[in-house]
């Protein structure tokens, strides 16, 4: 089992390398640089700045320099924890993230623990009670939990309610607290803003992973050792939660892989539409400024927890399954 987790962090390992590669040129595929998009900015505003102010800021920043150097120097600091200036903000990078991945993953993990406490009860009725009423209402609204984009639900729900309600639906926090310091008072009004938008970006992956629990805990009822259990005398309960449900939580815990990137970026069109101060409108802003230093540690951000979140995932799968470890074996 030792050699089978070295393998999968050796595996880790080089992959990020090669995301670390992959990040910089996505970041520099687009023409031109900060420089000519802040030119262009500044022209459509009516301002300019001289040539030689423009070739001191690509001096400045480095990007006067070869790829290769630029690569060189940006992975050099990003391995010794610096992700350089932000080129729009003129702040180090990770100040211009810190509070905002933190409000990220609060969102986040409050979105995925809805997920999994709703979706995993229902999942398992669904398939004890296949073909019941209960069995077709859930099925009814997990259709309508795919069907229904997470915007248009965040847009709805901010209609109503201040049309209906009298309430200003959006953002973290009261105005009153948007830059008060942390405080019991803050982190208060933080749970009291936060149940919306973790429900709304919940509403797709609860109602998907419902469906997958369905269908594979469908499939292990169906097995001969299920039947054994039953001939053997375990009662209902222990025959199903006992040997089948732990088979069927094989999608869960592979869902880790992709989930831990979304507790970074979260969902960028509903934290637009709701006004959230998370990392995904950020990097949308660094993107289009082209603030490689900006959109280049965020998407190095995702794809290193991507990775993470897939080593993560086979160790709880290795856990849970025992015939994943006698094939590592």
């Amino acid at each position: 089992m030792l050699i089978y987790v070295l393998r999968r962090l050796g595996f880790a390992l080089v992959t990020c390398l090669f995301i670390s590669v992959l990040t910089f040129v996505i970041i520099r595929l687009p023409p031109g640089d900060f420089v000519d998009a802040y030119i262009a900015n500044l022209a459509a505003s009516g301002s300019s700045i001289s040539v030689d102010q423009a070739a001191a800021m690509r001096h400045e920043y480095g990007l006067d320099r070869s790829v290769l150097v630029q690569y060189w120097n940006w992975m050099s600091r990003v391995l010794q924890g610096d992700f350089g200036v932000s080129m729009m903000w003129r702040r180090p990078v990770t100040e211009v993230i810190g509070d905002r991945l933190w409000l990220t993953m609060v969102v986040s993990v409050a979105a995925l623990f809805l997920t999994w406490v709703i979706a995993l009860p229902i999942g398992i009725y669904s398939a004890v009670r296949q073909y019941s009423f209960g069995d077709y209402v859930f099925t009814m609204l997990g259709f309508i939990g795919l069907a229904m984009p997470n915007f248009l639900l965040a847009l709805i729900l901010m209609y109503f309610g201040f049309r209906y309600l009298g309430l200003n639906v959006g953002g973290l926090f009261s105005a009153e607290y948007v830059q008060a310091p942390w405080s019991l008072a803050r982190a208060w009004d933080l749970a009291k803003h936060l149940p919306l938008p973790a429900a709304v970006l919940a509403l797709a992956g609860t109602a998907q992973l419902i469906r997958i629990m369905r269908a594979n805990l469908l499939d292990e009822l169906r097995r001969p050792y299920v039947v054994t259990a039953r001939a053997k005398g375990l009662t209902e309960r222990r025959a199903i939660l006992k040997y089948p449900v732990r088979a069927a939580l094989n999608p869960f815990a592979s869902s880790i892989a992709y989930l831990f990137p979304y507790l970074v970026s979260g969902s960028i069109i509903v934290s637009l539409v709701l006004g959230l101060p998370t990392v995904g409108p950020l990097l949308l802003q660094a993107l289009v400024a082209q603030d490689m230093f900006l959109a280049g540690a965020i998407v190095m951000l995702l794809g290193v927890m991507t990775v993470f979140g897939t080593l993560i995932s086979d160790m709880l799968l290795m856990w849970i399954d025992p015939r994943i470890r006698l094939e590592g074996r």
